[in-house]
Parts: C-alpha cells; structure tokens; sequence
C-alpha cells in the first residue's frame, strides 16, 4: 500500500464495483448495507495503484508489514455475521488496508481499530484521513489485549487467525454482543460467531472455513521481510 495515492475513482471502477458486489450477492450476501458498503468503500484506495486491477477481484491481496486485505467475500461475511446496527459500538482487531473498518463505519458504526504493526498503523491512519474516514480511532497495541479503555463493545471482530479466543476480548464484549472471529489448530481457521448472552454465557456457530494471517500477541514498530499472501476458501 503506498503511502501517498491520487484519490481517482474512474468510471470503470465504480463498474469492476459492481460486478463485484453482483459476485457476492450470488455468493449468498443479501443484506444491501452491505452491498452498498462496497459500492460506496473504493478498494482500489486500499492498495498500490501499480495492483489496482486486482482491487475488485474476489481474492486476498498482500499488502505492508507482511498482511494482507481480505478476500472481498469474507470482509462481507464477516461484517454479515456481525450482525451490524447503526450506532453500534465495534472493536476491530487487525487493521490491516483499513477496508474492513471503512465497511463498518459506512454502516454508520463507531468503529475502534488496533493494529500491533506501528509501520502498518501509521501508514493506514493517514491513509484514512485522506479517504474520509478520519472518525474511525485507530489504536496502536496489542489486539489479544484489545482496548479495554473504550470497552464494553456491542460487537468485536477480529480479522486474523486465532489457535484460541483471547479472554481479554470476551471480558470487553457486551452482554448481548456479538464476536466474529477465526479460529482452529493449523492454517484452515473456522469462521466463529459468539454470541454473548444476558448472564454471560456464550453460545458458537461455525460458518465455514477460512485462511488468514496468524493473530500474534504483542505490538512491533518494524517492518517484517517476510509477505505472506492468504487467499479465503470459499
């Protein structure tokens, strides 16, 4: 992602939009906050303009700090398993391109983000004042701590691959909250939604099977070597 882009938005982008929000319609997306979530949100903005072309194809995609934007179907499943009302109160852990925070936002939720990579932070919090997107609150620190200071939350999601649900983040989810995030032993992560009841039980429900870059503790201020590059099953 560069640090600095020419913010155009050309007609054929706003088509490549289109095909793409028709693509995930017929992968079962229905709800049209979301569809127009995508229409409204430029992904082109999320990566370098030399990979433009691949900004509304329904893959991963590698960006800094060795992430990745996510696959356009499960930044709309995610955010469908959310469950989103306006005015809700989100924490987002993993910025990442900041795509999946601008989604929600669009949705008229106040959206909390933590990135642990402060190259990657610094460079997605400018990226989101030049867009338009400066209300978002971007966090610099360790997501398995989340952001207890803003907490409770009606709604957590958690945007990288997790071998367990960090505590944490239960405990700053709301009675009656909602959390999205994958989790499983190994690389294929299932798709967990929890709901967080009155008295505080959790319930699960697994959606489908999913790949994406490790959640890791703690919070780094270096750029990795290494780019790993995810693609979402479907």
């Amino acid at each position: 992602m560069a640090k600095k882009i020419k913010l155009k938005d050309t007609y054929r982008h706003r088509g490549l939009r289109l095909q793409l929000v028709k693509e995930l319609k017929s992968k079962g997306i229905e709800d049209e906050r979301i569809l127009q979530a995508f229409m409204q949100v430029k992904r082109h903005y999320f990566l370098d303009p030399a990979f433009a072309d691949w900004a509304y194809k329904d893959v991963a995609f590698p960006i800094d700090a060795g992430q990745t934007i996510s696959q356009p179907y499960t930044v709309a499943l995610q955010t469908d398993l959310l469950e989103v009302k306006k005015g809700d109160i989100i924490l987002e852990v993993g910025t990442g391109s900041g795509f999946q925070a601008c989604i929600l936002a669009h949705m008229g939720a106040k959206v909390y983000t933590i990135e642990r990579q402060r190259y990657l932070f610094e460079q997605t919090n400018n990226l989101l004042k030049e867009i338009g997107f400066a209300h978002i609150r971007t966090l610099y620190g360790d997501g398995y701590k989340g952001a207890s200071r803003f907490a409770p939350f009606d709604k957590i999601i958690i945007t990288a691959g997790a071998t367990s649900i960090p505590q944490a983040l239960i405990e700053q989810l709301k009675p009656g909250g909602i959390m999205v995030i994958p989790v499983g032993d190994g690389d294929v992560k299932s798709m967990v939604r929890i709901r967080k009841g009155k008295d505080g039980r959790l319930t699960k429900e697994t959606h489908g099977y999913c790949r994406f870059v490790p959640l890791l503790e703690g919070k780094t201020g270096k750029k990795p070597k290494a780019v790993n590059k995810y693609v979402n099953l479907d």
